[in-house]
């Protein structure tokens, strides 16, 4: 910024001290905001400048200012404000542009979002002049004994009696030559600055050694004086006289400097010493001292009337309530805006109406719902409060709310403000007429008297004066002028070099807006400027006619919306607003009338919009590009609104509603039938009457200019431009547009036209505001096949159903029966002609099928043609061109059943196949039920999810899995309303297969878990149950819902049981062991209860045999043999064999067959190995296919894992060791994903299994069990791999080489044979799928079963790892060969000392100690292995090349590295690998290695201590 600096009003620039009173050169004024964290510098996008102050318009719509005086709308106290502050009374609302005049500023801010829309709604509608009466508008005013300051704050008694009010004579209105009286300042305030610490000097005074008051009290009793009084500047002062006919001075409860530099203000700059001596810049007072001195005399004899009590105008006492002050003073119209600065953006919840969708979908057009706020000096009501009073903070207009004002322009002290109607309302001082009316001053906005047919588009002001751009009776814009008029150029010359901050009155000036004649010349304007006595106007080339394109779409569509706020205001509005609206119109017409006024007002707001959108493009014509044209960018939005409004014109006049309107009209209206008959075109009206009809239709003829607009700018275009190419095909979209409307509005005008001639009770049933006439067979064209001679039947094809009628008299509007089939449903095929010659049309709907037969082949078409269009149209397609009897065979449509049959009265949404339910829909029952998933043929079939509602318990079923034929069928998950979940397999409805059922919850007295195989709806053969409310765990068979056949039960107390159930209770021969070895073998009758013949076999070994009686629990009576342990070991034996565990339990090849069948089912086969490899293949990629299609929730890895398992390998060549990786390969995915059938049947192994042997199954007496069950899993899984891979050799094969090595190797006889023989057996290549998932609660098992000698290594592994190395190798007899002497630490070699410990070997113990990492046997083998050669290695540097290990060299060496590995469970690791290793490998290397770890840990619990 650069130029004159005495008030601040060029800020502080980057230099950082410059405060001189002139800046010469332009500097940057750097906005920064403090509040942020860190603080960031504002993007400005606008500037506005004043005498003293300046505004800045960020790019988040917030506004800064620095200067001084109280324009600048800051809370400070210090002045000149020299960085840009934030002004924060208008923070948080969305400031859309600012303008300064001399001492006071303007701001246009985006309206906060209405309590109320429809009243904002109406306002826009009525377009209510600022101007009317407070009373009118429902605002606020003052009481006659209210005391209110500038800010708004209410004064008590003792601040009016501290703060001297301020005192006016009566004003009149000045002609030329009257004398003016200046403001004056209340006498408190004047002495505020003196301790202020930072404060400026008084303004108007110089730092002198005579001063003309030497005395401060002097100073302050003369302005005590001149408190109550006016003074009278004459003629010769060289200030404005506009600037001092009423008070400036701004009153408050609390004293404030603000209000005293803002106040008095001086054209001619001095300087002010302050008290350091420096000089420093200020503002003078309004007048010398000398000169308050003169004036004081001269007006004490016209001071002496009477005295106004309270802060406002005295002359205001007198007048009416409708010249009050239109709002309190410094009250927000809305409230704080700092308070609702959080809900600014966020729409309420009475502002959400129907139309949300196409409000935001307007989202970057201009705003109309806007506000004026205002601040500063207000001596000639440019601040348009209705009062002179002064502002220290943003005031809103209030009586412009509403106006839809786009642009505030700013003079020295006047105001303006331009709506969107093209309306120009004024205020301030109107001296020289500046204004554009008559009225002088004007402390509230009035309308701008305009000429008819003058639309305002633009406006500036300068200093005196107003500049008005408006359209005209042609396309180029027209100049309008208001202000002083000059008799000659030179005058006018003369005129514009004076230094005044506003001109005297002057002696001739305009009444209203003249026209510039000289604007013809100037082209095409496309803005305005004023300042000072100048004016300047914008003029752009009219290059290939593209700038005059421009301003014709503009004007066209400013005159569209003036005319369409004409309608609403003279039409529309007060019949909405009439009480007897309803009434007249009637019940189906009331709603859509409202609908209709609803869309018109969206589509006046849409227009409003794009006019004022056009005017800001015009602006800057020649930086924006075409492409942001807003027909283009929201030509979505706009054609929507059109097409909402087209329809809800169409609606009432179908509903014959304009009748019943045009009668209400004549009695609204009255004598604005004339006003609105001029609004209509000359085929609108006749005999001076509006044609209602033709009104409301007529602003569709908008989208018509809208693309010869369009074509016209593309015409200034190459061809091959994006630009030519976006503005054609914008073209092409609304002439579309226009058509299709045309085509509704003459559909509408025929069905109008159908319901007036067949009117009647009987075909009122049939009209519906939506419905549109297609065509109908009244002349007999079209009848029912095999209809009877003496029947009648009329067809009446709608836009939306198919109606057929029975017994009907067509001319007489009569039937007997209807029935209507929605075109959504209704499929329509041609029937070949045959030798009969019928000429028939087959029509199939979801309940009924009929055939339809024309007269004539004519007929045949047009009917044909007509339902395949209708249909198409209800699809969602153009109507055009569609296939006849093509149209739509597969779709999606909603249908509500009303015949017999399952789906009586339940209503289909959801996809279709030639008029039968096939895809995916929801159907929905009356009584709650509620199906959502795919149908095939008419019925659910596939994946679906079903609610039952249970009235008795309150809650729904809830199905999730496959349906067969309308029943349930295969997997799912069933939810009942008690609380039981069922996941498993179904069959026809009822559980069949595998599944699990878990009762109840945790806090139930019922609760229980089952899984297992069920049989219609029964629980029937092999299953788990864990009645976790006893604490028992059941495992084996089932029949009919009881325990019948072998089993296991454990118990919480750790009893354990096998043997065999009848009836749901223990019955015949078991064995019970309980937890302390104790073991009772004999014949049970009921569930713990022993009667018969049995052996009781003690911890000790002794042994008691007789018959028993009793229950366990409680007690047993034995009569019997009680006998103590012998040497006789076959006797021994023959004890131990009745006791032994499993021989009653189920065998493990037995259980969970039910869980082998469904995986066979899944792959397509009836049974076990019955079916198609093929066909196998072919349901494990329709499943993976769909599991891809209906899980799109599926992460990266899981889909990539899916779409490599689509790939079907190669199956059916023999397997060699060249291919056998890759199966391997795909086995572990299919593995890993549950989609695949393997993946779903480890899934629910590993489920089962966990079941068995989680919780109260954690006994060491089923560790037997438990291992049998993992290899009977192994033997069934491999024979389904199998079955996928016939080339795979059974369990124990040898994998042979392919052919080509063979051959190569026979070629060959000398070259060795490096490739070792490949043996495949089960567990090789699945335990490691299964194993690791099942290995927690097996591994739990083993430590149990080891416990007690586990417990007793650990002891002994404590005590021998207390000593050092050297010690515990000569304890182990370790040779003295093998001891190491030096050791690698971190890199560091350091000798071997007697004393030190964990030093030798530690590669290999650290190797041996990863064995309680691993999973599956083969695993744990290698471990074992790598701990070996680590052993090797570190021994081979002290021994030969040539050595061998030899077993009393190893064994006490490998026993010192079990110890230091300190392995926790190393007998059960030991067990594990015992039981579950490969036999293959057992006689091998690794065999041998097991086998050393075994007599190490042998060897280790036999070690007495050291």
């Amino acid at each position: 910024m650069w130029g004159e600096n005495t008030a601040g009003q060029c800020g502080l620039n980057e230099r950082g001290a410059d405060t001189s009173l002139t800046v010469s050169e332009p500097c940057p004024v750097t906005v920064v905001d403090s509040d942020a964290v860190p603080p960031a510098a504002v993007r400005v996008v606008d500037v506005a400048l004043g005498r003293e102050h300046s505004l800045a318009l960020s790019d988040r719509n917030e506004l800064w200012a620095w200067g001084s005086g109280c324009q600048l709308g800051l809370v400070t106290n210090t002045f000149p404000v020299w960085r840009p502050q934030k002004v924060e009374h208008l923070a948080g609302r969305h400031v859309v542009q600012v303008a300064c005049g001399a001492y006071h500023s303007l701001a246009l801010v985006r309206s906060l979002l209405p309590q109320n829309t429809q009243k904002a709604s109406e306002k826009r509608q009525r377009g209510q002049s600022p101007h009317c009466p407070v009373t009118e508008v429902g605002e606020p005013f003052a009481a006659d004994a209210g005391h209110y300051c500038p800010l708004g704050v209410e004064l008590t008694e003792v601040t009016s009696h501290e703060t001297s009010p301020v005192r006016r004579d009566r004003r009149r209105r000045l002609q030329p030559g009257d004398r003016t009286t200046p403001p004056v300042v209340n006498a408190p305030h004047l002495n505020e600055t003196e301790d202020r610490p930072g404060a400026q000097p008084l303004p108007g005074w110089r730092t002198s050694k005579n001063p003309a008051f030497p005395d401060g009290a002097e100073l302050q009793n003369l302005l005590q004086r001149l408190s109550g009084h006016s003074l009278e500047i004459g003629p010769g002062d060289t200030d404005s006289m506009s600037s001092y006919t009423s008070d400036d001075s701004c009153v408050s409860s609390t004293p404030s400097t603000d209000l005293l530099t803002s106040s008095y203000k001086e054209d001619s700059p001095i300087k002010s010493q302050s008290n350091n001596g420096v000089a420093a810049p200020c503002s003078s007072s309004a007048a010398c001292l000398e000169e308050v001195r003169l004036s004081l005399a001269a007006e004490k004899p016209a001071l002496r009337g009477p005295k106004s009590t309270s802060l406002t105008n005295i002359n205001q006492k007198g007048k009416a309530a409708a010249n009050r002050r239109r709002s309190l003073p410094g009250t927000p119209t809305r409230g704080s805006p700092r308070q609702r600065r959080c809900s600014a953006g966020r729409p309420s919840a009475s502002c959400r109406s129907r139309a949300a969708a196409l409000e935001a979908a307007g989202e970057g057009l201009p705003s109309l719902e806007t506000e004026v706020w205002s601040w500063g000096r207000g001596s000639e009501g440019q601040l348009g409060h209705g009062d002179q009073l002064a502002r220290l903070q943003p005031l809103c207009i209030k009586c412009l709310t509403g106006e839809e004002v786009i642009k505030v322009a700013a003079g020295s002290h006047h105001s303006l403000a331009l709506t969107a109607h093209c309306q120009v309302y004024s205020w301030g001082s109107n001296m020289c007429g500046q204004l554009g009316h008559v009225n002088s001053p004007v402390t509230v906005p009035q309308q701008t008297e305009l000429s008819e047919g003058l639309r305002v588009w633009d406006v500036s002001a300068g200093q005196s004066h107003s500049l008005l751009l408006a359209d005209g009776d042609c396309v180029q814009p027209v100049l309008l002028y208001c202000g002083p008029q000059s008799e000659a150029s030179s005058t006018q010359a003369e005129g514009s070099r004076k230094t005044q901050r506003s001109p005297n009155r002057a002696e001739s000036y305009t009444v209203r807006p003249d026209l510039l004649p000289f604007c013809v010349e100037m082209g095409y304007i496309s803005g305005v400027g004023s300042g000072g006595q100048s004016c300047a106007a914008l003029a752009d080339l009219n290059v290939m006619g593209f700038i005059s394109a421009i301003h014709e779409l503009a004007s066209r569509e400013r005159r569209f919306y003036c005319w369409l706020s004409s309608v609403g205001r003279l039409l529309l509005t007060p019949l909405r607003n009439r009480e007897s609206a309803s009434p007249s119109l009637g019940e189906p017409c009331t709603p859509l009338f409202f609908s209709l006024c609803e869309s018109f007002v969206r589509l006046s707001l849409l227009i409003g919009q794009h006019a004022t959108a056009l005017s800001y493009f015009l602006h800057d014509v020649q930086g924006c590009d075409i492409a942001s044209l807003p027909l283009l960018t929201h030509s979505d939005h706009v054609l929507d609104v059109y097409k909402e409004y087209c329809s809800s014109v169409g609606d009432f006049q179908v509903m014959g509603g304009f009748r019943s309107l045009h009668k209400l009209s004549l009695v609204c209206l009255g004598s604005q039938q004339t006003v609105l008959a001029h609004l209509c075109e000359p085929d609108q009206s006749a005999g001076g009457k509006a044609d209602l009809v033709s009104l409301l239709y007529w602003p569709l003829q908008q989208l018509h200019q809208y693309g010869r607009m369009l074509l016209k700018l593309a015409a200034c275009y190459d061809v091959l431009t994006t630009e030519y190419q976006s503005l054609d095909q914008g073209c092409s979209r609304y002439d579309s547009q226009s058509s299709a409307l045309s085509r509704r509005k003459k559909e509408a005008a025929t069905t109008s036209l159908f319901w007036s001639s067949h009117s009647g009770k009987t075909t009122e049933v049939l009209r519906l505001p939506q419905r549109r006439v297609v065509c109908e067979s009244s002349n007999r064209s079209l009848t029912l096949q095999n209809a009877g001679r003496f029947s009648n039947h009329w067809f009446i094809l709608f836009n939306d159903a198919l109606v057929h009628t029975q017994g009907a008299i067509p001319s007489q509007s009569l039937f007997s029966t209807h029935h209507i089939y929605p075109l959504a449903s209704l499929w329509v095929k041609p029937v070949t002609e045959d030798t009969s010659g019928l000429y028939a049309i087959k029509i199939t709907c979801p309940e009924e099928s009929f055939t339809l037969v024309a007269s004539t082949p004519q007929e045949k078409s047009k009917w044909l043609w007509s339902l395949n269009q209708a249909v198409d149209r209800v699809l969602g397609g153009t109507g055009q061109g569609s296939s006849p009897g093509l149209t739509a065979m597969s779709r999606t449509a909603s249908h509500t059943f009303c015949g017999e049959g399952r789906f009586k009265d339940a209503h289909y949404s959801g996809a279709w196949l030639s008029g039968r339910i096939h895809g995916r829909g929801t159907m929905k029952w009356p009584d709650g039920r509620t199906y959502s998933g795919n149908f095939k043929s008419g019925q659910e079939d596939g994946y679906g999810e079903c609610l039952i509602p249970d009235k008795v318990l309150n809650k729904p079923d809830c199905y999730q899995g496959h349906w067969r034929d309308g029943k349930i069928h295969g997997f799912g998950k069933y939810k009942y309303a008690s609380g039981e979940v069922y996941e498993g397999c179904f069959c026809d409805g009822q559980r069949h297969g595998y599944g699990m059922l878990s009762s109840g919850r945790m806090a139930k007295r019922s609760s229980s878990v089952f899984i297992g195989h069920w049989v219609h709806d029964k629980k029937t053969g092999y299953g788990v149950y864990d009645d976790i409310t006893r604490g028992e765990k059941y495992m084996g068979l089932w029949s009919d819902e009881q325990r019948h056949g072998n089993a296991a039960v454990v118990t919480q107390c750790g009893l354990y049981y096998e043997g065999i159930f009848r009836d749901n209770k223990m019955c015949g021969p078991g064995l019970l062991v309980s937890d302390d070895d104790t073991a009772l073998h004999g014949e049970f009758s009921e569930d713990w209860t022993v009667y018969g013949k049995g052996v009781l076999s003690l911890a000790n070994g002794d042994c008691l045999e007789g018959q028993f009686s009793g229950e366990w629990t409680t007690g047993l009576k034995v009569v019997g043999t009680y006998t103590k342990p012998s040497g006789d070991e076959a006797e021994h034996k023959e004890r131990n064999g009745l006791l032994r565990l499993g021989r009653y339990a189920v065998p493990a090849g037995q259980r969970w067959l039910c869980v082998f069948d469904e995986c066979w089912s899944r792959l397509g086969c009836d049974s076990a190995g019955g079916g198609e490899r093929a066909a196998a293949w072919d349901s494990i990629a329709v499943t993976i296919a769909t599991a891809r299609r209906q899980s799109p929730n599926l992460s990266r890895s899981q889909s990539k894992a899916l779409e490599c398992l689509e790939c079907i390998p190669q199956h059916g060549e023999p397997v060699t060791t060249a291919n056998y990786d890759s199966i391997r390969r795909y086995l572990i995915k299919a593995c890993e994903t549950p989609h695949h059938p393997l993946g779903w049947l480890v899934e629910t192994l590993v489920t089962a299994y966990r079941m068995t042997y989680v919780g109260v199954g954690s006994n060491r007496r089923l560790l037997r069990l438990a291992v049998q069950e993992v290899l009977a899993y192994l033997t069934h899984f491999y024979r389904i791999v199998r079955f996928l891979f016939p080339g795979l050799p059974d369990d124990g094969g040898i994998i042979p080489d392919p052919p080509s090595s063979t051959t190569e190797s026979r070629q060959n006889p000398d070259m060795p044979d490096q490739s070792g023989v490949v043996v495949l057996s089960s567990s090789s290549l699945l335990l490691p799928q299964l194993l690791p998932r099942l290995y927690p609660p097996l591994f739990t098992l083993y430590c149990l079963q080891e416990e007690q000698e586990d417990g007793r290594y650990w002891e002994r592994m404590l005590q021998l790892n207390k000593q050092p190395d050297r010690p515990l190798l000569h304890f182990l007899g370790v040779p003295e060969k093998f001891w190491p002497v030096e050791t690698s630490i971190l890199g560091k070699t350091q000798q071997i000392v007697s004393s030190s410990k964990d030093a030798c070997f530690v590669s290999a113990v650290e190797t041996l100690q990863q064995i309680s990492t691993a999973f599956t046997p083969s695993d744990k083998l290698l471990v074992i292995q790598k701990a070996f050669e680590e052993l090797t290695q570190e021994v081979k540097p002290m021994l030969d090349d040539n050595f061998l290990w030899c077993m009393d060299d190893l064994l006490p060496l490998f026993i010192y590295v079990v110890i230091r590995a300190r392995i926790r469970n190393l007998g059960a690791e030991v067990r594990l690998i015992e039981d579950l290793m490969d036999p293959n490998i057992q006689h091998g290397e690794m065999g041998l290695m097991f086998t050393t770890l075994q007599a190490c840990y042998m060897q280790i619990l036999q070690e007495s201590a050291m």
